[in-house]
C-alpha cells in the first residue's frame, strides 16, 4: 500500500519536504517562490495543492523545521473503538489498523528526524504502538536461519540514506526501510480520508526493504522502480528479490492517478510460486470554494487491486485477489469539518493475502468475500489535529470477525488450559473515536 512514499525531488529543500512522517507537497511552493530565479530549484508536484487527497498529508504548517538541513517531526494516533458482537476477550481480528474492543489506546506513536546536506539524503522514523503488533506479526521471513530478529527492527519505521541527484527535476537513489508503495492509503490514519483503512489496502504491505530510485522528469509525474526482499519481509522467503514499480501522474491540482505493479517470490520453500499484484487509482476533486462557510470542497477516489499467484500448484484463475474501494468525502466551513462515504469489495480464494482472522481450519479455505461501507466525520481545527468518529460495517460469506466468546481462550482472554475454538462471526460492526496529531 502507498503509505506514504515520498513523491518529490529533494534538492535544496528537500528536507522541508518530507516531515518523515509522510508527504508534503503544499510546502514547497512558497519555498520555490522565496528563493531567486535563478537559484530557485526545479520543484515536482509543486504546481498545485494536493492536500486534499486521499492518503496524503493535509499539512501546510510545519513548526519543527527548523532548518533547511534538519527537519523533526511528531506522529500520534490515539482511539476508542466498540464492537456491537463485544468479544469478551476484547481482541478484534481480520483489520491490520485497530486490534482492541472497548478500551482506549495508542495505536501509532512516531518521532522522526530527516537530514538533507550537500544532495546526500537521511531519514529516521521510530515508532510504538499496538498496531505494531498488528502489521509485524505477518512478517514470517524473520524464524529463517539466523542474524535476522523482529525485535531488531520492530521500532522502525523508516531507516533510508541516499542521494539527490540534479537531473530534471531530480533523482534520489535510497536503501533502507521504505513505506509501501502499494495501494493508495496511508500507513498513517490521519493522511486517509477514512480512520479505518479500507479492505483492500489492510491486505497489501506496508513497509517494503531494498532499494528504490525516484525519477521525477517532469514536475507533474513520478517513476519509482524498487528492488526489495519480499511483500512486507524484512528478509526472503526464498533466493530471489522482489521487484515492482510505482508511478504518480497530476496532470492538475484537480486530478491524480496512480499505478502500482509488485512481482516475486513470497511462499516459504517454494520458489517457483510467484505472486503478483498491482493497483490502480483515480483520485478527483470536482468542486473547490476555499473560502465558503458551506461546502469548500467535494472529491472522490476510487481505489482498485488485482492479483494472484501461479507456479507451484497454484494458478491464477484460483489464487487470486480482488478489490475495490470507493469512496467520496465533502469538505465544510473552510476545511475544518468533512464527512466520507466508502463502499467497498473484496475476494481473495485461499486468503493468502487476508491479515489474521476467526475462521477456523475447517470453514471453507477457498473462499473469501467481504463487503462493507464506511461513514467518517472528521473535526479539524488546525492541519495539524483532527478529531474523528466513524462506523463501519462489514459483512463475510465466512466467519471472520469476532464474535462474543473471543478468539483467545475460554477464560476471558486470560491463558487457560481449557479446550477452546475461535468464535467467529460473518458481520461486525464498529463505532470508533479517534484522536490524530501529527507536527
Amino acid at each position: 500500500m502507498n503509505y506514504v512514499t515520498p513523491i518529490l525531488s529533494r534538492r535544496s529543500l528537500g528536507v522541508a519536504l518530507l516531515a518523515g512522517i509522510g508527504t508534503v507537497t503544499a510546502f514547497v511552493a512558497p519555498l520555490a517562490q522565496a528563493a531567486p530565479d535563478s537559484a530557485a530549484p526545479k520543484v515536482s508536484f509543486a504546481f498545485g495543492d494536493f492536500t486534499w487527497m486521499n492518503g496524503q498529508s493535509r499539512q501546510k504548517d510545519f513548526p519543527l523545521a527548523f532548518s533547511k538541513f534538519i527537519t523533526t517531526s511528531v506522529y500520534i494516533d490515539t482511539y476508542y473503538a466498540f464492537s456491537t458482537n463485544q468479544p469478551r476477550d476484547n481482541t478484534l481480528v481480520g483489520s491490520a489498523t485497530i486490534g482492541r474492543h472497548n478500551e482506549f489506546m495508542i495505536n501509532l506513536a512516531s518521532v522522526g528526524i530527516q537530514v538533507n546536506y550537500r544532495n546526500v539524503l537521511g531519514n529516521l522514523s521510530v515508532q510504538t504502538g499496538s498496531m505494531l503488533n498488528i502489521v509485524q506479526d505477518l512478517d514470517g521471513t524473520a524464524p529463517r536461519g539466523k542474524n535476522l530478529t523482529m525485535q531488531n527492527l520492530h521500532n522502525i519505521r523508516e531507516a533510508t540514506v541516499g542521494y539527490h541527484f540534479d537531473k530534471d527535476y531530480g533523482v534520489n537513489v535510497e536503501a533502507g526501510i521504505f513505506m509501501s508503495y502499494i495501494g493508495l492509503e496511508s500507513y498513517l490514519l490521519a493522511e486517509n480520508w477514512n480512520y479505518h483503512r479500507s479492505l483492500v489496502c489492510d491486505f497489501t504491505p506496508f513497509y517494503f526493504q531494498g532499494v528504490r530510485v525516484q525519477y521525477f522528469p517532469n514536475e507533474k509525474l513520478k517513476i519509482e522502480p524498487w528492488i526489495m526482499n519480499g511483500f512486507q519481509t524484512y528478509g526472503k522467503f526464498n533466493s530471489a528479490p522482489s521487484v515492482g514499480t510505482s508511478i504518480y501522474y497530476r496532470p492538475s491540482e484537480s486530478l491524480g492517478f496512480i499505478t502500482n505493479v509488485y512481482y516475486g517470490e513470497d511462499t516459504p520453500g517454494i520458489p517457483e510460486r510467484k505472486r503478483f499484484h498491482s493497483d490502480q487509482s483515480i483520485l478527483g476533486r470536482y468542486y473547490n470554494n476555499p473560502t465558503s462557510s458551506g461546502v469548500t470542497k467535494a472529491a472522490f477516489s476510487i481505489n482498485n487491486h488485482v492479483g494472484f499467484q501461479t507456479g507451484g500448484g497454484a494458478t491464477a484463475d484460483s489464487v487470486y485477489m480482488l478489490g475495490l474501494a470507493a469512496a467520496n468525502r465533502v469538505w465544510f466551513n473552510k476545511d475544518k469539518l468533512a464527512f466520507t462515504m466508502r463502499g467497498e469489495f473484496i475476494t481473495n480464494p485461499t486468503r493468502y493475502l487476508s491479515p489474521p482472522a476467526a475462521y477456523s481450519a475447517s470453514d471453507d479455505q477457498n473462499s473469501l468475500k467481504i463487503g462493507g461501507v464506511t461513514g467518517t466525520f472528521d473535526i479539524m481545527p488546525t492541519d495539524f489535529m483532527a478529531f474523528r468518529f466513524e462506523v463501519m460495517s462489514r459483512k463475510s460469506n465466512v466467519p471472520y470477525f469476532a464474535g462474543p466468546r473471543g478468539t483467545t481462550t475460554a477464560a476471558d482472554g486470560f491463558p487457560s488450559s481449557e479446550p477452546f475454538t475461535p468464535d467467529g462471526v460473518k458481520t461486525q460492526t464498529l463505532l470508533t473515536a479517534a484522536i490524530n496529531f501529527r507536527m
